[in-house]
């Protein structure tokens, strides 16, 4: 094994109880899942041929306890949309919800107030006590100044509360149903708290002014893996749980993962556990079908250290 697998040790210090997923559960947890599930190519590897594409979701939910949720990076989408998501996973399930594009390629986290009011109103918070944490993606070459990462920062709502107030200012670019502004699914409670991600692709962009940011705010910053594609960044932030993104590698979104490369990212949950953090791994190497069975894999690895999994 090479530098490149040389990982260092996160702090060890437990995040504070409070920060934890509401429900009053202070143990760390592993979970393990795949970056979405609306890969065609997947039809008779990994999804049964005869399997409906409908009942797809519901089939990772079977086997995974987690997903992130990519369509919302693309576009708002719609409460009811959001309700069938949750419908079809099982209680205990957990959706990384990807904010708008947007938001971070487009405005490049200017004047974020409108853009989030949208996003959250859109239908996020009806996925309730299935609402993992919110990914936000900067794009490639993007380095914002820290005051301007700040401001972003600091418009995130930190809890269901915050987010439905936020909500209540959305513009006309969300398209409600009726009865979508009261929702239909069992909501949280307003202390009820929500985790934010940000996965940054540019050196530039981890100084310590800007970790000192994530860590006043208590936002993760992403463990990328995707070869020499782009930086990996590991720096603790003081947040409540860790985000890992496996993109595959030499080849970004195609490669497997070996066994002994799956057993040092073991290592890597392990280190997080150990410090008090819930760990979240997504598996996005899915060019080539890879993501559902290395994310199998991963899952057995760590129940067979005995890692307290979902």
């Amino acid at each position: 094994m090479g530098p490149f697998w040389q990982l260092e040790e996160y702090g060890t210090a437990p995040p504070p109880a409070a920060k934890r997923a509401y429900g009053g559960r202070v143990s760390p947890q592993v979970r393990i899942g795949l970056s979405g599930w609306q890969y065609d190519a997947w039809r008779g590897d990994f999804y049964p041929e005869r399997l409906p594409k409908r009942r797809w979701l519901e089939y990772v939910g079977e086997r995974f306890p987690t997903v992130e949720l990519n369509g919302s990076f693309y576009s708002l989408q719609r409460p009811s949309r959001y309700r069938a998501w949750a419908a079809a996973v099982p209680s205990g399930f957990s959706f990384a919800v990807k904010g708008g594009r947007f938001l971070t390629h487009m405005l490049h986290l200017r004047t974020p107030h409108q853009g989030l009011a949208n996003f959250f109103a859109s239908g996020v918070l009806e996925l309730g006590d299935r609402l993992g944490p919110v990914l936000w993606q900067l794009p490639d070459g993007f380095a914002p100044d820290p005051a301007l990462l700040e401001g972003f920062c600091a418009g995130l709502p930190r809890t269901f509360g915050a987010a439905r107030r936020l909500a209540s200012d959305h513009d006309d670019r969300v398209h409600l149903d009726p009865g979508d502004e009261d929702g239909t699914r069992p909501q949280p409670p307003d202390s009820a708290p929500i985790r934010a991600a940000l996965e940054i692709r540019d050196p530039r962009a981890v100084t310590e002014a800007h970790l000192a940011i994530l860590r006043e705010h208590g936002i993760a910053l992403v463990d990328s893996h995707a070869g020499p594609a782009w930086s990996r960044f590991t720096h603790d932030t003081g947040a409540s749980f860790a985000y890992l993104r496996l993109h595959g590698a030499p080849r970004v979104y195609a490669d497997g993962y070996s066994p002994q490369a799956l057993g040092v990212w073991a290592s890597r949950i392990a280190a997080h556990i150990r410090a008090g953090r819930d760990v979240f791994v997504y598996f996005d190497n899915d060019a080539e079908r890879h993501a559902p069975w290395d994310a199998l894999a991963l899952q057995r690895i760590v129940r067979q250290r005995g890692l307290p999994s979902a």
